[in-house]
């Protein structure tokens, strides 16, 4: 199986013909897409069986699930309360993954406050007792997959992630390059800097856990501290893709790919594919 592409959300252009995130699946199989991120971002709101009936559009188009968790979450928090909330935030996300058939589940992992090791320390113990949670429920089997984040108050750097991520053997890092394209204050401008992230990855999980890792991508504008928004390609923010795709035709690579512009996600999304097949000469 080759990248998957897909939007994270459902862009303007299908609000304009339908209503329910139960037409997304075929909506993005007629765009030429395979991949789909459904949102909780507000908190896990969808009912089993509206869940169930999602999976099974997914199943029947041919279109890859993953869930992005609520933002809520903060597994450096020090407040035990909540940490409750927030663990059942993550169980909740995978609850709903399980009813509609995605394999992964993207969350942030939370805020660094004014002492980053600790943070990550307490980071670390949450998530491990949420994968102990989810191995007595069964849910084991569906990929936690911590993103990197684009400001520096965010627990969410590269390495930090890749920490995260060697608490379990299934899990995934999310690497989300417009987000470090805007904490490296642009760094990502040619394949180098693409291929110094992806083996970072590499070097730390390993080149099978590399090659099939979660990914965003989307332009985004940012200020000295980091991240501002999410644009849209027509709006002529970075990062590039092409050197990215360059890297990941070479390498073999087959992650799934969230595109999260604002608005035109399934747009620049089917964009991205486009890029990636004239790298790979398709």
């Amino acid at each position: 199986m080759g990248i998957l592409f897909g939007p994270g959300g459902n862009s303007q252009s299908f609000y304009e013909a339908h209503k329910s995130s139960l037409d997304a699946p075929q909506w993005i199989r007629k765009q030429g897409l395979g991949a789909y991120e459904y949102q909780c971002v507000r908190g896990v709101n969808i009912g089993e069986a509206m869940a169930v009936k999602l999976g099974e559009e997914a199943v029947r188009n041919g279109i890859a699930l993953s869930i992005h968790a609520p933002y809520y979450i903060n597994f450096a928090t020090s407040d035990p309360a909540l940490l409750v909330k927030t663990k059942k935030h993550l169980l909740n996300s995978l609850r709903a993954a399980r009813w509609m058939g995605a394999t992964r589940v993207v969350f942030h992992p939370g805020a660094a406050g004014p002492d980053r090791v600790a943070a990550l320390e307490r980071a670390k113990e949450g998530v491990a007792q949420v994968i102990d949670q989810a191995a007595d429920e069964n849910l084991d089997d569906i990929v936690l997959a911590p993103e990197t984040l684009g400001k520096m108050s965010y627990l969410g750097l590269l390495d930090e992630v890749l920490e995260l991520c060697t608490l379990s053997p299934t899990m995934l890092p999310t690497i989300d390059f417009g987000h470090i394209h805007a904490i490296t204050q642009g760094s990502l401008t040619d394949r180098q800097a693409y291929a110094a992230v992806l083996d970072r990855v590499v070097g730390r999980l390993g080149e099978e856990r590399a090659r099939r890792m979660h990914m965003h991508f989307s332009p985004v504008e940012f200020t000295a501290v980091g991240e501002r928004k999410h644009w849209s390609i027509k709006d002529g923010y970075g990062p590039d893709f092409w050197p990215l795709a360059e890297e990941l035709a070479e390498r073999g690579y087959a992650p799934i790919l969230i595109c999260e512009s604002k608005g035109t996600q399934a747009e620049d999304a089917l964009t991205y594919q486009q890029t990636y097949y004239a790298a790979i000469g398709a």
